[in-house]
């Protein structure tokens, strides 16, 4: 049976711009063909099995050229495979959609083209800047910066479009004095106002303002470079009263948060908030195991039952439904370690007691949480395990390829630990890549771990809290050792 293909539109870079149809085409997807443009971080919303190919198109070379691609898309759907090609932007917005859905059309192959925020005006909106206005600007055009000519020069009706109030470029920094040279040949006033924003909607999101006179050279003296969007228009001058996305206290800071463990992350959301582009590393899949029924029907000989972490309670409970326990029959004291698995506890209606060393106890969790702790001869019932998944490493490899993280925190001397075995296995030289890195520990172990391992620009949360981590960042007052 032939599969489907769906032509996704990603967005132009904030994760959450991305359509709620584009985000369930992705975890459906059983392969997915994505671009350099999409935030890899997008990645994660796939499954573990699903298949990942990188098309990305560097600046100097074509990883895939676009008849390979199409020939992979018709492939893996005739395989019946559910195939994504995923875009940034908006994929019918200079993103070839029509010559690949002329292909499948070609081969009587099902698609879908789901529309994206194309990155023209969500590049404007996050620099301040609507492409309309009642007082500025009636008219928009969208046009690409380059073409496939040898000049690389775009071929266009410059007469007309210099009528057009509000302009934007697609990737036209390489011709940005072409661009320039040709809009005042033909009448644009020199005075027009121009902005380039790169990397547009992404927490590391530039802009460089001028004019048509003088924007070329200000891009040469700072070395301004794609990917970005060239917007030149009188309705620029409102960035000035409307700026707010570069205003956020976190801007510019890329941080990835060291994980050792599932589950959503109270700091990533936080710093998000405030404007930081956050990644979380690694990525975990939980992985049950199989209930241990004898142990389960032998719960009376302990007195208390620890838990340690919020999917120990949830798979614990699970293996009581499975063996047909009924949890009121449980005469054993609940004890938890996080404010999470409480949380987890309360849904089944029971509460925790503080944890006593002196009970006789049942400890309940991963294998790894429980080598980690100081439980002597207490027994261990393993619930699950975690596995890192393989999609965590692509997104690492394409962070460090674009060389943008600035800022690492970690929680634990575990996640030092696990974050530094994972990066290594992926680049072996990674933690030297690393060391321009601002290196942010919630406490004296982490901050300890992370000195041990050769980091170098270490400090120290003030409290081991999340909101004292936001706190020290915002206002840069972590300790320093």
């Amino acid at each position: 049976m032939t599969g489907k293909v769906y032509l996704v539109g990603a967005g132009p870079g904030d994760i959450g711009l991305i359509t709620v149809k584009g985000k369930e085409c992705l975890q459906k997807a059983e392969v997915v063909l994505y671009d350099r443009l999409i935030n890899p971080v997008l990645l994660s919303f796939v499954k573990p099995s699903t298949e990942l190919i990188y098309c990305g198109k560097l600046p100097d070379r074509h990883f895939l050229r676009q008849e390979a691609i199409n020939a992979l898309l018709v492939e893996k759907a005739l395989e019946g495979k559910t195939v994504v090609r995923l875009k940034g932007g908006d994929p019918s917005v200079f993103g070839r959609v029509g010559e690949e859905a002329e292909e499948l059309v070609l081969h009587n192959i099902e698609y879908e083209i789901i529309p994206g925020v194309t990155s023209s005006i969500a590049a404007a909106s996050y620099a301040g800047i609507p492409v309309t206005h009642r007082e500025y600007g009636f008219s928009f055009a969208v046009v690409t910066g380059h073409d496939k000519s040898s000049s690389g020069k775009p071929i266009i009706d410059w007469a007309a479009l210099a009528g057009i109030d509000t302009i934007a470029f697609y990737m036209g920094v390489g011709n940005i004095k072409y661009i320039t040279e040709q809009l005042m040949s033909h009448q644009k006033s020199p005075d027009t106002p121009v902005i380039l924003i790169q990397w547009g909607t992404y927490g590391r999101q530039k802009t460089l303002e001028g004019t048509l006179a003088t924007i070329s050279q200000k891009v040469a003296e700072v070395k301004f470079s794609n990917p970005a969007i060239t917007l030149v228009g009188n309705i620029v001058a409102l960035r000035e009263k409307l700026a707010w996305f570069e205003n956020k206290k976190l801007h510019g800071k890329q941080i990835i948060v060291a994980r050792t463990g599932t589950g959503e992350s109270e700091l990533g959301k936080k710093l998000e908030k405030y404007g930081a582009e956050v990644v979380h590393y690694p990525q975990f899949t939980t992985v049950k195991k199989d209930v241990a029924a004898n142990l389960i029907q032998n719960l009376h000989q302990y007195e208390q039952i620890l838990f340690l972490s919020p999917e120990s309670v949830q798979f614990f409970m699970q293996a009581l439904v499975y063996i047909k326990k009924d949890l009121r029959k449980v005469q054993a004291d609940f004890a938890v370690h996080s404010v999470k698995s409480e949380r987890e506890l309360l849904k089944y209606g029971c509460f925790s007691e503080p944890f006593d060393k002196t009970k006789r106890t049942l400890v309940v969790g991963t294998n790894a949480q429980y080598e980690a702790g100081d439980y002597g001869a207490m027994d261990f019932y393993e619930t699950h395990h975690t596995e890192i998944q393989e999609k965590s490493h692509i997104i690492l490899q394409r962070l460090l390829a674009d060389e943008t993280v600035n800022t690492i925190v970690f929680p634990s001397s575990a996640a030092v630990a696990t974050f530094v075995d994972a990066v290594c296995k992926v680049e072996p030289n990674a933690v030297e890549q690393l060391q321009h890195c601002h290196i942010i520990c919630y406490g004296q172990k982490s901050y300890d771990a992370a000195v041990a391992f050769g980091f170098v620009h270490v400090q120290m949360a003030n409290e081991p809290t999340v909101d004292s981590v936001v706190e020290g960042l915002m206002t840069e007052t972590l300790q320093t050792k």
